[in-house]
């Protein structure tokens, strides 16, 4: 049986899961579910992830909840390309990127964006505004990293950046919408704004198998 992956439309904690698996070229099958539908929340899904979260990987009786472990287990079990280095130190240097971003960063990211994708900037203008703050410092900080490199943990491409990507990918997507109109995004054009995290992005669109991995509910909107 082929390995499954549960995923959301968008979910940026998903999307890096199918980009790992994507750029290993794993056979799995796609178990695309809608929280609109309550599929997360079904005994069978439950069953797998108590939590009700997404993404899970299942790999006959192997169940991987978290989507940093599940990319772990896709690398130890297909090692080439190598996505959490070739050795201690450069496993250690990518595994302290991703998860200071989702200790510190992600969750901010989320307050940002999500009232804009769901149209309600008008009752949440105080956490956006926070949670900007905190974005655009984050921004700022991989801009740094980024300048005079291709890659954010190391010479090559590596978990930290299929981590990390989802989420800025997720920023310039609610810049383009209307609920964003009254927001003061200082973070665009960002080629100009973050030239060096634009050309770390396009890096990202070109890697092979990025197609499949899109969202499909962001490609039918666009």
């Amino acid at each position: 049986m082929a390995l499954e992956i549960f995923w959301f439309s968008g979910s940026g904690f998903a999307w890096r899961v199918l980009l790992a698996a994507e750029l290993k070229g794993i056979d799995y099958a796609s178990r695309l579910i809608e929280a609109s539908a309550g599929d997360h929340r079904t005994p069978e899904f439950v069953a797998m992830n108590p939590r009700g979260k997404v993404p899970v990987l299942r790999d006959g009786d192997v169940v991987v909840t978290e989507s940093l472990a599940i990319i772990a287990y896709l690398d130890r079990l297909f090692p080439d390309p190598p996505l959490f280095g070739r050795t201690p130190e450069e496993m250690a240097q990518i595994w302290r990127f991703a998860l200071d971003f989702d200790n510190y960063a992600a969750a901010r990211f989320s307050d940002f964006v999500l009232p804009i994708y769901f149209d309600a900037v008008a009752t949440s203008r105080a956490q956006i505004d926070a949670a900007l703050d905190d974005v655009l410092r984050e921004l700022a900080t991989l801009e740094a990293r980024l300048d005079g490199r291709p890659w954010l943990a190391d010479e090559y491409l590596s978990a930290a950046d299929i981590a990390i990507y989802p989420f800025v990918e997720g920023l310039l997507r609610a810049a383009g919408k209307p609920a964003a109109a009254s927001l003061d995004l200082s973070y665009m054009p960002f080629g100009d704004t973050h030239p060096a995290l634009a050309a770390w992005r396009q890096r990202i669109i070109a890697l092979p198998g990025y197609e499949s991995a899109y969202p499909p509910h962001w490609r039918d909107a666009a």
